[in-house]
């Protein structure tokens, strides 16, 4: 898939707020300062279509990005660490599980996950939780530059090792690098053939 546009359609404060679900979407999620907005602008081939931050936290609202008039990117808040109050926090929760439960036109989750840790119990929480309600979703493990391609095999082994404790199928995987441009054509072909089926 070739990205021919990518345009800023609105913030949403609320699921209620977002655009109609006419077309299908897909939703980029992770904890805070996965390089979520780093990979976002790497897919569109766009510097500043999402605004990087080196303050976790700094997505706070459900962005709607429209890709090639055909489908929307969506950008939503980071869970877990971020210099805010735990009353912000739940509310960040309660609007991500409503957005993710209710949102009718979502196509995948892209979860992702910081290759350079070890498998976080907030990330396999989340996921267990997709599971149970349903969502599909994908892992996108990120910031693979920080590491040897040794040790990137290594890492992601020890992730699946770890989910395959409670899960009987993996979900889709991709290895990426915003800085190496690594990843990001695997992504929007796989967006490309779900697309295909339901367009």
């Amino acid at each position: 898939m070739d990205i021919k546009s990518a345009e800023f359609i609105k913030s949403s404060p609320k699921v209620a707020d977002c655009p109609e679900p006419k077309i299908p979407e897909y939703a980029f999620i992770g904890r805070s300062n996965v390089g979520k907005s780093s990979l976002i602008n790497h897919l569109t081939n766009r510097k500043k279509l999402a605004k990087t931050s080196s303050t976790p936290g700094k997505t706070q609202l459900i962005n709607h990005f429209l890709i090639n008039d055909q489908w929307y990117l969506v950008d939503l808040p980071g869970y877990g660490w971020a210099q805010t109050s735990k009353t912000n926090k739940a509310e960040w929760k309660k609007m991500i599980h409503t957005y993710l439960e209710e949102r009718q036109n979502l196509a995948c989750v892209f979860l992702l996950v910081d290759l350079r840790h070890d498998p976080q119990k907030i990330d396999l929480d989340f996921m267990e939780w997709l599971g149970t309600e349903g969502i599909p979703f994908s892992i996108v493990f990120t910031k693979a530059d920080k590491l040897g391609k040794t040790q990137v095999q290594s890492n992601v082994a020890s992730y699946k090792k770890e989910m395959r404790k409670t899960w009987e199928e993996m979900p889709p995987t991709f290895v990426t690098s915003s800085v190496d441009k690594m990843g990001g054509k695997e992504i929007l072909d796989f967006i490309d053939r779900i697309n295909a089926e339901i367009i």
